[in-house]
């Protein structure tokens, strides 16, 4: 019997730290400068990324240009809208929006010079990528980047967006 309570314990353990429920709330900074928490972050009962990079990190910008190249696709079929979080710090924070603006891509994009969100999130290594469901609960996780990886992340948002489980 001991054992027994001693397993589910760690089960609900286990389960709680690999599954967020929904985004924590910390403050992030928009492109104007306009400070946002990040539990208002929703997308009309449609999926949302959230990527963690930086301008610093190769990989980061390989992955979020892979996607800019299909977003307005995937946008039509999932309805998805992709979030993504700077962790550059305020030393090279500047860059954020030129390399932004100089990539053209047309996500939402903050700052979290701080890094509060992605501590909250238990980021380590960037690229990080989330996806979230319509209620805003995060379902997916993947960190890092090859090629080829935004096809799988596109096989994922698709069935989030006709409410599947996901694997």
């Amino acid at each position: 019997m001991k054992q027994l309570v001693i397993a589910t314990i760690a089960i609900v353990f286990f389960n709680s730290a690999i599954a967020q429920s929904t985004l924590p709330a910390a403050d992030v900074k928009a492109l104007d400068g306009k400070t946002v928490n990040t539990s208002k972050f929703s997308n009309d009962g449609k999926p949302m990324v959230i990527s963690f990079w930086a301008t610093w990190c190769k990989p980061c910008k390989k992955e979020l240009d892979a996607i800019a190249e299909v977003y307005a696709e995937w946008q039509k079929e999932t309805g998805v809208k992709l979030i993504a979080i700077s962790t550059d710090d305020s030393r090279s924070s500047a860059k954020v929006a030129t390399d932004v603006k100089s990539k053209g891509w047309e996500y939402e994009v903050y700052q979290d010079e701080n890094q509060d969100f992605k501590r909250a999130m238990n980021v380590g290594d960037i690229p990080h990528t989330f996806v979230l469901n319509g209620k805003g609960e995060i379902v997916w996780q993947h960190n890092g980047y090859a090629d080829g990886d935004e096809d799988h992340l596109f096989e994922i948002l698709k069935k989030v967006a006709k409410g599947e489980k996901i694997d």
